[in-house]
C-alpha cells in the first residue's frame, strides 16, 4: 500500500494521505512519495488538493519512532521541511482539506499549502517541545505569517491547540464545512481557480510568496510579463464584449 493515494479528475489532482492505521503519521516513505508528487506537478502544473479523508484525522504528526532514531545529520538535511517547501513552491495552487487533527508535521504540511478548508472537528497543534524538539518543518516561520506572532507563539510555546472556530477567526482556515461536504467544497474551490488564467495564477502565487523586500519591483515584472500574454488580451476582449450594449433593433 502506498503512503499517498493519488487520483486526478478534470485536471485537478487529489492526494489522500493513506496510512490510516498510523493516523496518517508522516514517515520517510510518505516523504519520498511527496517528492515524486511534486516532481509530477512541477513538470505538468495542476491544482492539487491534499487531504486525510473524512475519518477525523488529517495527520497526527511525523512518525515518532523514526524521529526518535534520527540524529543531527538527519535534522540538518530537513527531511520533512524540504518536502513541504517543495509543496509551497509548486507552480499552481494547493488546497489542504482538513478533517480532524492536524498535529506537528501534519499541521506543518497544511501550512505549506496555499489555502486550508476545515470541518468543525479540525484541530491544529504543535506538540514538538513536549517531545524535546522544535517544530522544524515550517511552523516557526509560516505560522507566524499566517496568523501573527502572538497566536503562533501560543501554539508553539504553550502547546495549546487551535480549534476550527478559532482557526477560522485568525484566518488559518478559509472556511468550515461538515465532514461529508469537505471533498465537494475543496473540489469546488479548485474548479473556481481552474477557470482563471493559469499563467496569471502562477504569477500571482510567485508574487504573493516573494520576500517583502522584492515588492513592488516583482509585481511590476510579473505584470509586464502578463501584459504581453495572449491570454490577457483574449480574456479582456471577452470581458468587454459582454459589457457592450446590444445594438438598437431596427424599427
Amino acid at each position: 500500500m502506498t503512503a499517498l493515494d493519488i487520483t486526478e479528475a478534470d485536471g485537478i489532482v487529489t492526494v489522500l494521505l493513506n496510512r490510516p492505521a498510523q493516523r496518517n503519521a508522516i514517515d520517510a516513505a510518505m516523504i519520498g512519495e511527496i517528492h515524486e508528487l511534486c516532481a509530477d506537478l512541477e513538470a505538468e502544473p495542476r491544482i492539487a488538493i491534499i487531504t486525510g479523508g473524512t475519518e477525523g484525522v488529517f495527520a497526527a504528526g511525523a512518525d515518532i519512532a523514526q524521529l526518535r532514531d534520527r540524529g543531527r545529520a538527519d535534522a540538518l538535511t530537513g527531511i520533512n521541511g524540504t518536502a513541504f517547501e517543495r509543496i509551497r513552491r509548486l507552480p499552481m495552487p494547493t488546497i489542504a482539506a482538513i478533517d480532524g487533527y492536524a498535529l506537528g508535521g501534519g499541521a506543518e504540511l497544511t501550512y505549506a499549502c496555499d489555502i486550508r478548508i476545515g470541518t468543525p472537528r479540525t484541530i491544529f497543534g504543535q506538540p514538538e517541545p513536549g517531545l524535546g524538539i522544535t517544530a522544524g518543518a515550517g511552523a516557526t516561520f509560516r505560522l507566524v505569517r499566517l496568523v501573527g506572532e502572538s497566536v503562533a507563539k501560543h501554539l508553539l510555546l504553550a502547546g495549546d491547540k487551535l480549534t476550527a472556530d478559532r482557526a477560522f477567526q485568525v484566518g488559518l482556515l478559509h472556511s468550515i464545512v461538515e465532514p461529508s461536504d469537505l471533498p465537494t467544497a475543496a473540489t469546488a474551490l479548485a474548479q473556481k481557480m481552474q477557470k482563471l488564467s493559469p499563467i496569471a495564477l502562477r504569477a500571482t502565487k510567485l508574487v504573493t510568496d516573494a520576500d517583502p523586500a522584492a515588492h513592488p519591483q516583482v509585481d511590476l515584472l510579473a505584470q509586464a510579463m502578463l501584459f504581453t500574454d495572449d491570454e490577457k488580451h483574449r480574456r479582456m476582449t471577452e470581458f468587454l464584449s459582454r459589457r457592450e450594449p446590444p445594438a438598437n433593433p431596427e424599427r
